[in-house]
């Protein structure tokens, strides 16, 4: 039987709604789906087969249409692409999807299998997210819990895909939808403030329109001007990141420069800075360096009339197709004739994320590959040889040692980044030439597999210094591991935790099991932290609370309240400076209120000793947001800067110093800085602590009993 051409889109939907016309308010639905899916997809340049199959697919997956009416009428292509889409329709995410998280192993694994689903025909992938886009339009009255839930997804998991495919003309719009349902009273806002300004705008931008196409002509460079469509959530993240009012980001009044050449965008570039002056630091060459989804074009941001900055791009005609279109610009290659290098690249890519790594932990690690490779923005740097490296935002030098090769991360001592020495921790940027500095024997260290200590990036290298250590002697792990917990318990204050109730709650049989774990890597000692964590307070909220005039008023930066006892000042016991969640106990003192100690110091069990009806049980309410005092020391070797570089970790932190003091030892070349801080909880203190060791010549960073 000859393969059938598929209609056109208005043809299908005629034939659709007469099939449909009898399946009441589900074959509505489904209409209303398809034509919005349908003209979604046209717009991309699809070609008629996968128009057709878009508009098809959702009365096939609700039952309302047979694969065989479909492969009748439209032929065996139309049918084929029709039943890939209904098993990706029907492959959905599970359950509700965390706003600030993760996703679980079961909403891990339905992603894997919608990846696996489009890898064999990217086209496919483009339908997925013109549907999610099309069903984000039609939530504005659904309730809002549907609304978040759709929205989350959206931001966590399509619009990221869209953007690594390069598909923009999604992109800012399913971002833009997630943002109005996640933050709508920030959308309003925004979107207002651009409505309000949007004439002065565009008489703004007209005259510098005008002002350099005359520019561009008397150089002889033929362009296309215009002003460019404003994103809100992209304002939204550069306010955010860079702490500006709204009037402050050069998003709001851009202009994009359309040229005939790669020549003509350099020569264009020199009549702008020729003509206005550009502003230092805001220059990108994404023509020489493109971004990992080829994404092409030079940006530049100017002064303008009047003092006002202005962001300009500029790109060629091509550039600019696959900038909006992305993998859909290579529509033409897909069938049939000539292959395309860039669409090749997308297909190679999506299947290296499928691909087993060695010693892979299942779908935590598949997850964390998934992030590192889609859901984060990508930097670009060079070998000796002049080979391009892709690492993720924060990638380090042992990152491009880990992508180069293994052996050459395990073997890894130093890095040189544009011929100076630099620490393993340092973060790269774009276009940076590094050169790593190798051993002859592989020595991976634990540190590197705590992410917040920044020495790797990316989550293959991490399963990679993981599987290493995994393979080492387990007598030598054990004993490793065993040192390391002692070691964090004595840096918690927590000396005389017991091991065997630290191992049930990490989820181990016997201590020997946790030590064995700590020591090959499988988990790190800032777990141990967090367990002790949930073990003080396992259902607690973070907070004081009680006072005379204000029973919810802040007693400095926290709260406690005081169980069985009227409205009573309270304060924290400089002796042990209890933090959320450690268990609590009050000493009513005279004259003073209730003093806040930590259940097991030492001042608070002589006092019971003496005077056991002044004890009182005390617990902690509120939020996390709320602070804590807490003392901590660092011991060193004494250098220039080491104080600074202390306070400039915890500025990096957002931690508040209100007491610092310093001692040297010139006998021993030591120092000691003792530190008074205010701290969230426990795992804030443990992950600072750790930062603080890593600081060149510091030995130890404590807490003070």
């Amino acid at each position: 039987m000859p393969e059938k051409r598929p209609e056109n889109i208005a043809a299908t939907m005629v034939w659709l709604t007469d099939r449909l016309a009898a399946r009441g308010e589900t074959g509505r639905i489904c209409l209303v789906r398809a034509a919005a899916v349908s003209e979604t997809v046209a717009k991309l340049s699809a070609d008629q087969a996968i128009i057709s199959a878009a508009a098809l697919f959702p009365a096939v997956s609700s039952d309302c249409l047979s694969r065989d009416q479909v492969e009748a009428q439209f032929g065996v292509s139309v049918a084929r692409l029709t039943d890939e889409l209904v098993k990706l329709d029907r492959t959905r995410i599970p359950g509700d999807i965390p706003e600030h998280g993760g996703l679980g192993g079961d909403q891990a694994e339905a992603l894997r299998k919608m990846l696996l689903t489009v890898v064999g025909d990217v086209r496919l992938v483009l339908v997925r997210l013109a549907d999610q886009l099309c069903r984000m339009r039609f939530l504005k009255k659904s309730p809002v819990a549907e609304q978040r839930r759709a929205a989350t997804e959206t931001r966590i998991v399509f619009a990221p895909l869209a953007n690594r495919l390069g598909i923009w003309q999604l992109k800012w719009e399913l971002e833009d939808l997630a943002f109005r349902y996640l933050e709508p009273e920030h959308y309003r806002r925004i979107a207002r403030d651009l409505r309000e300004r949007r004439k002065d705008r565009e008489t703004y931008l007209g005259r510098v329109q005008t002002l350099l196409h005359k520019e561009l002509k008397k150089a002889g460079v033929s362009a296309e001007i215009s002003g460019r469509p404003k994103h809100i959530y992209s304002i939204w993240r550069k306010m955010q990141s860079n702490n500006l009012a709204f009037e402050q980001v050069l998003d709001i009044r851009a202009i994009r420069i359309m040229v005939g050449s790669v020549a003509d965008c350099y020569a264009a570039l020199g009549v702008v800075h020729g003509t206005l002056p550009y502003i230092q630091g805001e220059f990108d060459d994404y023509i020489a360096t493109p971004k990992e989804n080829l994404y092409q074009s030079l940006h530049t941001a100017v002064i303008g009339p009047h003092g006002k900055a202005l962001e300009i791009q500029i790109r060629t005609a091509d550039m600019h197709q696959h900038a909006e279109l992305g993998v859909a610009a290579h529509w033409q290659y897909k069938e049939g004739g000539k292959r395309d290098s860039a669409f090749e690249q997308k297909v190679v890519w999506l299947r290296r994320l499928l691909e087993p790594v060695e010693n892979d932990a299942g779908e935590e690690d598949f997850l964390s590959r998934v992030h590192s490779e889609i859901f984060e923005d990508r930097i670009y740097a060079v070998s000796p040889r002049g080979d391009v490296v892709d690492l993720p935002m924060g990638g380090t030098p042992l990152d491009f040692a880990y992508h180069i090769h293994t052996d050459i991360g395990h073997r890894c001592r130093g890095a040189k980044v544009d011929g100076r020495m630099v620490p393993l921790t340092y973060k790269l940027a774009n276009g940076q030439q590094v050169e790593i500095l190798t051993g002859k024997e592989a020595s991976p260290s634990r540190d590197w597999l705590i992410p917040q200590l920044g020495f790797l990036a990316s989550s293959r290298a991490r399963i990679k210094v993981r599987s290493w250590f995994r393979r080492q002697d387990q007598e030598q792990n054990h004993r490793q591991g065993r040192v390391m917990l002692e070691r964090e318990l004595s840096r918690l204050g927590y000396r005389k935790f017991e091991h065997k109730k630290l191992a049930r709650l990490l989820r181990f049989g016997t201590p020997e099991e946790m030590y064995i774990a700590l020591g090959n890597g499988e988990i790190t000692v800032l777990a141990v932290a967090g367990a002790i964590q949930r073990s003080e307070k396992p259902a607690q909220k973070f907070a004081l609370k009680a006072r005379k005039a204000q029973p919810g008023a802040r007693l400095g930066k926290g709260k406690v309240s005081v169980q069985g006892v009227g409205d009573l000042m309270t304060g924290f016991a400089r002796c042990c400076q209890p933090v959320p969640p450690e268990q609590i106990r009050g000493y009513l003192t005279q004259g003073r209120g209730v003093t806040v100690h930590r259940d097991n110091c030492g001042n608070l069990l002589r006092l019971l000793a003496r005077r056991p009806e002044r004890v009182l049980d005390v617990s902690w309410t509120g939020t996390r947001e709320d602070l804590y005092p807490a003392s901590i020391s660092v011991q060193a070797y004494d250098r220039s800067g080491l104080v600074k570089d202390v306070t400039t970790l915890l500025a990096d932190e957002k931690i508040r110093i209100f007491s610092l003091d310093t001692s040297t030892d010139a006998l021993h070349n030591t120092a000691e800085i003792r530190l008074g801080i205010e701290i969230s909880g426990l795992d804030k203190l443990s992950r600072v602590l750790h930062r603080l060791t890593s600081l060149a010549n510091v030995l130890s960073a404590k807490r003070d009993s």
